[in-house]
């Protein structure tokens, strides 16, 4: 099922869930994960593409097992930084077989170290999008960002691109993580004075380590709030602490977002399943009523 049609009926919960590295896991145990996942009843589940193309066919082939193993629909994501157009019809013609309809179209940041060509063929995610439209028929989606992107001078800039991003087929978009939720309700006031009228899906990731902190804290855009830092500067060592902080701020946001009409609601799992759970097992009725 499109996630488009999904969100004519229904706000959605949905997850995220990326290839492992094979150093550190296999596909098998996220396979494991998924399973476990499934308990929560989200109503799609999204899988990470590599911004170099690297294990592109473990994101497909997570993306299939979501189909033919849970009652989620699969978002795969697909990121053009590094991608030639030869590339993207051979990946698109995949997803066709492999009946996998639902495509968060992304452009990506050039990794660290990664010294390929780079946003040679598909400078932008709308491009991305226009260049799938006219020859597939995928349920397109896209990011967007709360405080802004980096390489915008103005939140209004970046509102301008996700305007194109809408009028080259996006029927929802994804926001990047954000832990004030005033920058998402602004977000959407901006936007629908824009003339974007598709969901948008607030983006929440808990913080329930010291590490997870210290990366969120060097993210472009992602401002950590006084409150949430005070208890991270105190907690940062006391690992059982810094879990139940993480968890509780993420409850809270969601609730809030909820309470304010939201979209829906998606989770960064990180790929932990306890984390995903925990929260759910905490908000499982409020979910229940306004997102079922």
């Amino acid at each position: 099922m499109r996630i488009s049609d999904i969100l004519r009926q229904k706000k959605t919960f949905s997850l995220e869930v990326f290839p492992p590295n094979p150093k550190n896991s296999s596909i098998e145990d996220l396979f494991a994960t998924i399973d476990e996942l499934q308990q929560l009843r989200p109503d799609f589940i999204s899988v990470t593409f590599k911004s170099t193309g690297d294990y592109s066919q473990d994101t497909i082939d997570i993306a299939s097992y979501i189909k033919k193993n849970t009652s989620a629909e699969p978002l795969v994501h697909l990121t053009c930084g590094a991608l030639d157009k030869n590339e993207v019809d051979r990946l698109a013609e995949i997803l066709e077989k492999e009946e996998l309809e639902n495509v968060l179209a992304l452009r990506g940041d050039r990794p660290a170290g990664y010294d390929g060509d780079y946003l040679k063929y598909f400078k932008h995610a709308s491009e991305l999008m226009d260049y799938l439209g006219k020859k597939h028929d995928f349920c397109l989606g896209g990011a967007c960002y709360p405080e802004g992107h980096i390489e915008c001078a103005s939140l209004y800039d970046d509102l301008v691109n996700l305007k194109i991003k809408q009028d080259m087929g996006a029927s929802f978009f994804i926001t990047q993580v954000f832990y004030d939720n005033n920058y998402y309700y602004r977000l959407v006031r901006a936007a629908k004075k824009m003339g974007i009228t598709v969901p948008i899906l607030p983006g929440i990731m808990p913080l329930t380590n010291a590490n997870l902190f210290n990366k969120i804290m060097n993210m472009a855009g992602a401002t950590i709030p006084f409150e949430l830092r005070v208890l991270f500067d105190r907690f940062r060592d006391d690992k059982k602490a810094m879990y139940e902080i993480g968890i509780a701020y993420s409850v809270t946001q969601i609730l809030e977002l909820l309470a304010n009409d939201a979209d829906g609601i998606h989770l960064y799992t990180m790929n932990h399943a306890t984390v995903a759970k925990d929260i759910y097992s905490r908000i499982n009725n409020v979910i229940d009523s306004e997102l079922r």
